[in-house]
Order: structure tokens, then C-alpha cells, then sequence
């Protein structure tokens, strides 16, 4: 239960932190004036790209772990079950 709030905690300062990077960055693109405008709408969609490319690898990468964790417990159940019908064989 501690687990969850806690990342549910961490999530929100980390979402908190993201927000106030953007405004900053979207902000100091705003108010420079050597900036063409094409310039910063280039700039604008980069960080953007950047960012939907490090969520998709974030979400690969659980839902890579996810898979492996999955496929562990399937494994460990059938030696379990192997081995329970090993030891219920010889006592008969």
C-alpha cells in the first residue's frame, strides 16, 4: 500500500516538474528576440518529438519487463507443478 502512494507521490513531482520545464523552455522561446519565429516552431516541435519518443520508449521498455515477468511466473508454476507430480509419484 506505501508503495503505490509513494509512486503515486513521485509521479506527480515528476509530472509537476515536466509542466514547469515546459512552460520555462516554452517561455524563454517566447521572449528571445534574436529567434526567428520559424525557428522556434522548429525548436517546439523537436522537444515535442523528443518528448513522445522517450514516453514510447519508457512504455516498451514495462511493457518489455511486464513480458519477462509473465513469462517467468508461467515457468516457475510448470517447474512447480513438475515437481509436485514428481514427489506425488513417488509416494505412490
Amino acid at each position: 500500500m506505501w508503495n503505490r502512494s509513494d509512486n503515486t507521490l513521485i509521479m506527480f513531482f515528476n509530472g509537476i516538474a515536466v509542466v514547469v520545464a515546459y512552460g520555462m523552455l516554452g517561455l524563454s522561446l517566447y521572449l528571445s528576440p534574436d529567434v526567428p519565429l520559424s525557428t522556434k516552431g522548429y525548436w517546439g516541435i523537436g522537444v515535442l518529438m523528443l518528448t513522445l519518443a522517450l514516453v514510447n520508449f519508457v512504455k516498451y521498455r514495462f511493457d518489455d519487463r511486464l513480458s519477462e515477468d509473465r513469462i517467468q511466473r508461467l515457468e516457475d508454476a510448470k517447474n512447480e507443478k513438475l515437481l509436485s507430480e514428481f514427489v506425488g509419484d513417488t509416494n505412490d
